[in-house]
This record gives C-alpha cells, sequence and structure tokens, in this order.
C-alpha cells in the first residue's frame, strides 16, 4: 500500500541518515513505497535542499543506470566553530590539570552529544579520501573511533597494549612514548585489518605524538597505507615526533604551579 508523502519524507531521510556513504538506487526507493522514481526524485530535491540549509551535510545524486543517492555527512564552518568555541569553555576548569600535564578528558568523551558532533566533524574533514578503516588505540579513543567510523560508514580497529586471548594472532611493534620516554608495544589482531586498507588514526590526546607513531608503524606493518590522522586535543606546550595532523582544540599552555592553562581551537580550523 502506497503511504503519505509526509511519511515517505520522514522514512527516506532517516534511511539516508542511518546509510552515510551508501549508494542507494531510486528502483530501491520506488519499490519501498510503490512510487513513481519521479516521485522520488522529487522528495529528494526537498530533502537535499533541507540537510544543505540546516547543515546536515550533502545527498548526492548519480546518475545513470548504476547509479543512485547517497548522504555525505557533513559540518559547516559556522557550527563547528561554535561547537568548538563551547567545548573550549568547559575545558577552563582547574580540575582538568593533571600531574604531568595531562588533561581530563572523560567527561567530555563520555557526552553522547560531543561525541556525535566529533565525529561528524572528523568525518567531514576526510569524507573524499576514501577511508576504509579507523584506527586507535584503546582505551580512550575507543568512543571517538567509533563515532568517525559511523558517519564513514567503515569499520574501526582498536590497537592495544596488551593481547587478547579472543583477539587471536596479532602483530606487535615496539614503539618509543613521548610522553614516558619508554619503550612500549602494541599490538593488532592479524584479522583486524585488510592489507591494502586506508586507514584514519583517531586519538583522544596526544603530547609527544609517540602512540600515533606507533599506529603508523603498525599500519605499515598490515601493508596499508595511513589516510590521515586526527586528535580530538593536542599539547601545544611539547615537541612532536610526528607531523601531518590535525587537532580540534589545542592545549596551548598548562601552568601547573597556579592550576591555569589556556585552550583554543586546534589545526582543524588552520
Amino acid at each position: 500500500m502506497k503511504i503519505k508523502r509526509s511519511d515517505r519524507l520522514v522514512d527516506m531521510t532517516h534511511y539516508l541518515l542511518t546509510h552515510p556513504h551508501t549508494l542507494v538506487s531510486l528502483t530501491q526507493f520506488s519499490k519501498k513505497y510503490d512510487s513513481a522514481k519521479s516521485s522520488i526524485s522529487e522528495d529528494l530535491t526537498i530533502i537535499k535542499r533541507a540537510f544543505e540549509d540546516n547543515g546536515f551535510g550533502i545527498v548526492e545524486t548519480l546518475p545513470g543506470a548504476a547509479g543512485g543517492v547517497r548522504y555525505i555527512p557533513a559540518v559547516d564552518e559556522k557550527a563547528a566553530n561554535h561547537f568548538i568555541e563551547d567545548i573550549c569553555r568547559k575545558m577552563d576548569s582547574k580540575e582538568r590539570i593533571l600531574p604531568g600535564g595531562y588533561v581530563y578528558l572523560s567527561d567530555l568523551l563520555g557526552d553522547p552529544q560531543v561525541l556525535n558532533h566529533v565525529g561528524r566533524m572528523i568525518a567531514s574533514q576526510y569524507k573524499e579520501k576514501n577511508v576504509t578503516a579507523v584506527m586507535t588505540v584503546a582505551t580512550k579513543g575507543v568512543p571517538i573511533a567509533q563515532a568517525v567510523a559511523t558517519y564513514l560508514n567503515v569499520p574501526f580497529v582498536i590497537v592495544r597494549r596488551d593481547s587478547k586471548v579472543t583477539e587471536g594472532s596479532t602483530v606487535s611493534i615496539n614503539y618509543v612514548s613521548g610522553s614516558s620516554d619508554r619503550v612500549e608495544k602494541m599490538e593488532l589482531s592479524k584479522r583486524s585489518l585488510p592489507s591494502g586498507s586506508r586507514v584514519l588514526i583517531v586519538d583522544d590526546f596526544m603530547k609527544g605524538g609517540g602512540t600515533v607513531n606507533g599506529m603508523k608503524s603498525i599500519i605499515e606493518e598490515f601493508d596499508s597505507e595511513i589516510a590521515g590522522v586526527t586528535v580530538f586535543a593536542e599539547a601545544a606546550y611539547t615537541a612532536k615526533e610526528t607531523e601531518d595532523y590535525t587537532s580540534l582544540i589545542r592545549v596551548n599552555e598548562v601552568d601547573m604551579r597556579n592550576r591555569t592553562m589556556s585552550v583554543g581551537p586546534g589545526s582543524y580550523f588552520d
């Protein structure tokens, strides 16, 4: 039975939002709603305009027999700036400063709304980079990786410092931790990452960059390539062992004596 157009618009919108980067043929929608393709095309024009006007992203149509429509999440610059300004305000607290110059982020990265914005911002940054997997290291980077992977519609893989028996055989590498200046180990299950993958590295906080370098090395062991590196926050007051990365926020200075810090937008906006 044919459904009302208003119901059809709602259902199509929900489908596109929950299937990002997925090509859907007009025939599929036409059969599902028992409607002519011309009607589906008109509906998609309405949805496309609404998505663009509200900053949800792009509804892209591809012509031809193998064509269709797909939703590409994106964030406009104004919304991204507003979100990061709000995060910087929330960062302005003495209680966030931890021993060793670290910054407490768990409350922010445990907030579904924050993760939703972070995931969409990072996914928007790499929407045209043909990313096939998102990688992070256990444990605090996992929520970010999951959020980004959801918007890119690709798997995410978790590098661990201690192997789990449920992971099966693993590939391990040694790396120098920039924060502790020690040689440490990280491992990834051999089944986690297919050879030839294009991997986006994400993490919660970068201090020296040693952990990111470790993940870069493990990607090379899997005969794969790096699509990019983005971290939620970086410590701008320490020397970095890695280059070619972006950050959403930048901790410019930490005064341990007075328990104050200076926080601003990261290189995402450069």
